[in-house]
């Protein structure tokens, strides 16, 4: 970091801090211009958690029966991060009883008591938009039982938050950090009586970040699936506020949200889950179909990629390739090497994954997360198709370099189904070596072939190509074909090692099979998931050998087993765990 940008910095939290301070002179808001309508879905388990006392934020798990929340000393940043956005209200709400208003009351009223003068790491615009929505969204839930000077208290915050957010939103972070600042002081302008003035410069603001962020195919650049849903859930909340006062939604919002819609339709797999890529996960559980439903936009099938992903559908079956070239700069901050990786989900079962982001397993859990080993695609001579830059100084931020510069892809019809190729260049310096990928997906969805390619394409990817098998004595390029499996999947080896037997909770079963073109295994793997204590152990199909000239083919299928029924019920829902 430099020193301007460390000056920078310093003043911005300085800021931040004085317009805390100055928000004490607020008068409370007067009450609701109309009581508001709860927006927000939260997890009942992770509820009946939070009831218990059992604190499981950003990866860490502090059990506090006896202890407020506030008074806690949180573990990492990222702990304190969550305890001060509050979405975990959603948890409290959706479990509802006594108990768990009583606990949701005890620490809305402990902040305001420990931090509501301007104290403490929440006095950010994000975050403050992030509070501002839940603590408006669950305001019967949270002033039930109140007497007449709590709920003073209660308004008076709301509004010193309101007037510091009015402030300092344009301190937040292009993306989805100012549309959470913006959202919330939007909508605290529209529900409180006396700060009605702050919502329309708000709502022109947002409009512009719609217009900057949001591209003509509804993507952000960051290309997070859950930061897109995230982004679109706020552009939803904000209409709905709107369309309750009987106010109609800004052009440039308006067409966000139709952009965005059959994009996140795009990225959802069968079982309701978005595809994992880019430091993204499934989404909260019901928010992707809740928030599509609320934005009224009526679904559509997308033409070519979306978001730079591709996906192929039939018959319950859905496959999502990362089909362009990284994010880059800041916004590849948290950014995978994933290139022409895939996902496979049937029914309600994932069954291909990518392990997913480890941000909340520390450090080293974050950088294994974006290597291409721990992505469903090939890995060349153990190296990510894109490295990591030296961390932002004072950070751990990394930016991605050595990135694929050429991702062309094609759709096409088949014989037999849906066919998708792309290729890129991120092993081309290096190796001399461009990656191909088909990808094709029967009409009934009962088989993905598959087939890779490392290819020398022009006389100098060769005479690289030349120098690379000289550096390895002659001995070849390893490569690796990884297919990650969902910690659900039972895998085994079949037919004496020529084939792999993948059985689903829903009873269907899957088989890989493969050309013999490379050596296959079944290897130890992890799945990286939000809201868990540490890795799932689950296992990955691995499919080795060595480019020995200059173009080397690989096939390999997918498919259902001949005795797997075509609609299989599965009706069972998991109960999520904490472990």
């Amino acid at each position: 970091m430099s020193n301007s940008d460390s000056m920078t910095s310093r003043w911005t939290r300085f800021q931040n801090r004085l317009y805390a301070r100055l928000s004490q002179r607020r008068k409370a808001a007067a009450g609701f211009v109309k009581e508001p309508e709860p927006r927000t879905v939260g997890s009942f388990a992770r509820g009946r958690q939070l009831v218990a006392g059992n604190l499981l934020f950003a990866g860490f798990l502090v059990e506090a029966q006896d202890t407020g929340l506030w008074d806690v000393t949180a573990p990492s940043a990222g702990f304190d991060h969550e305890r001060h956005g509050f979405a975990w209200l959603d948890d409290l709400a959706a479990v509802g009883d006594m108990r768990a208003r009583d606990k949701a009351q005890r620490w809305v009223w402990g902040w305001i008591e420990a931090h509501g003068r301007g104290q403490g790491p929440g006095w950010v615009p994000d975050l403050t938009g992030r509070r501002l929505m839940r603590w408006i969204n669950h305001s019967s839930f949270l002033l039930r039982g109140m007497d007449e000077k709590q709920t003073q208290v209660f308004f008076r915050s709301l509004a010193q938050q309101t007037w510091f957010l009015s402030k300092r939103w344009k301190a937040a972070t292009p993306g989805l950090p100012r549309f959470e600042a913006l959202a919330g002081l939007v909508q605290a302008g529209l529900a409180l009586q006396g700060l009605e003035q702050l919502a329309d410069p708000a709502l022109r603001a947002l409009a512009r970040e719609c217009d900057s962020q949001i591209d003509p195919q509804g993507g952000i650049p960051t290309r997070n699936p859950e930061e897109l849903l995230e982004v679109f859930t706020l552009l939803a909340w904000t209409s709905a506020a709107l369309s309750d006062l009987g106010r109609g939604t800004p052009g440039a919002q308006a067409n966000a949200i139709k952009r965005i819609a059959p994009a996140l339709r795009n990225l959802r797999h069968t079982d309701g889950g978005l595809a994992r890529f880019h430091g993204g996960g499934r989404g909260v559980e019901g928010r992707l179909d809740q928030a599509l439903a609320q934005s009224g936009v009526k679904p559509q099938r997308a033409k070519g990629l979306s978001m730079g992903f591709g996906r192929l559908y039939a018959a319950r079956t859905s496959v999502i390739i990362d089909a362009a070239t990284p994010p880059k700069g800041a916004n590849s901050y948290n950014a995978h090497a994933s290139t022409l990786a895939f996902e496979l989900t049937s029914g309600r079962r994932p069954l291909i994954v990518n392990c997913g982001s480890g941000e909340t397993f520390g450090v080293e859990w974050r950088r294994a997360g974006r290597a291409t080993p721990s992505h469903s695609t090939l890995c060349l001579d153990g190296y990510s198709s894109a490295r990591l830059a030296d961390p932002v100084p004072g950070t751990e931020k990394e930016a991605l370099m050595d990135a694929p510069r050429e991702v062309p892809n094609e759709f096409e019809e088949a014989f037999e189904g849906a066919r998708f190729m792309a290729g890129h260049d991120g092993y081309a310096k290096v190796f001399g070596l461009t990656h191909a990928r088909t990808f094709e997906l029967r009409f009934d969805g009962r088989e993905l072939t598959g087939e890779d390619i490392l290819l020398a394409t022009s006389d100098k990817a060769k005479r690289q190509f030349d120098r690379a098998m000289d550096a390895s004595g002659l001995k070849g390029l390893g490569f690796d074909i990884r297919f990650h499996l969902h910690p659900d999947v039972d895998a085994a080896l079949d037919l004496g090692g020529a084939a792999v037997s993948m059985a689903l909770k829903s009873g269907e079963i899957w088989v890989f099979r493969h050309d013999g073109v490379g050596k296959l295994g079944v290897e130890p793997s992890v799945y990286l998931e939000k809201g868990r204590l540490k890795p799932r152990a689950t296992k990955q199909i691995v499919l080795s050998g060595r480019a020995m000239e200059y173009a080397t083919r690989i096939r390999w299928t997918l498919s259902k087993a001949q005795d797997t029924a075509y609609a299989v019920r599965d009706v069972h829902r998991d109960e999520p765990d904490f472990d």
